[in-house]
């Protein structure tokens, strides 16, 4: 079976965003053009790298081109994308691996998501050598989602990310941990019950 790509070049739209409620959100990135809509499901701790990084390499082309580069310092307000989800989301597959790319030719941004996939193998060798293998195998590979973005869509995107991990249950004041509408079990506090 061929590998299954899901190519936006350019989306219409490019977001990350949340289906739930703080504490139990499931995190989606989603690719729109035209009629076409992807979404993809990951961690939390995803969006964030990804938004992360996306703002580092930004930062670094702007940098290394001495500013020449269609890059703008900060996102730009006319290209910010507040909306909701398109509804229903309809998950392709959960995200095990991204990567990041900066096409300086065509100036763009290169955002890749493959799937996640079980490997089986009998050591760490075996297991390095098959994820190797994977990751290199361009026609049978895990189906993957792959977005190019001007650095504007790339700013845009990097922004809302970073709001929408940041949307979450807010910390408890003593421990940091994320403190649930009913509250919760505070290590700071010996374990008393602490409400929101």
């Amino acid at each position: 079976m061929s590998r299954q790509v899901f190519l936006f070049d350019p989306p219409d739209r490019f977001v990350a965003g949340t289906v739930g409620l703080p504490g139990r959100r499931t995190f989606f990135l989603q690719a729109i053009a035209g009629s076409r809509v992807t979404s993809v499901a990951l961690e939390k701790t995803q969006v964030a790298a990804l938004a992360e990084r996306m703002d580092e390499l930004l930062d670094e082309v702007v940098r290394r081109s001495g500013g020449s580069a269609a890059v703008p310092a900060v996102a730009p307000t006319e290209v910010a994308d507040t909306g909701p989800l398109d509804t229903p989301v309809e998950e392709e597959f959960r995200v095990g691996t991204m990567a990041l790319a900066w096409d300086g030719e065509e100036q763009r941004m290169i955002v890749e998501a493959q799937a996640l996939v079980e490997l089986d193998a009998d050591n760490e060798e075996d297991l390095a050598e098959a994820e190797e293998r994977l990751l290199q195998d361009e026609e049978n590979g895990p189906p993957m989602l792959r977005v190019r973005l001007t650095g504007a869509q790339a700013r845009a995107f990097a922004k809302r990310a970073l709001d929408v991990v940041n949307a979450g249950r807010p910390p408890c004041p003593l421990c940091s941990l994320p403190l649930d509408p009913e509250g919760h079990v505070c290590p700071r506090q010996n374990g008393y019950r602490r409400g929101a």
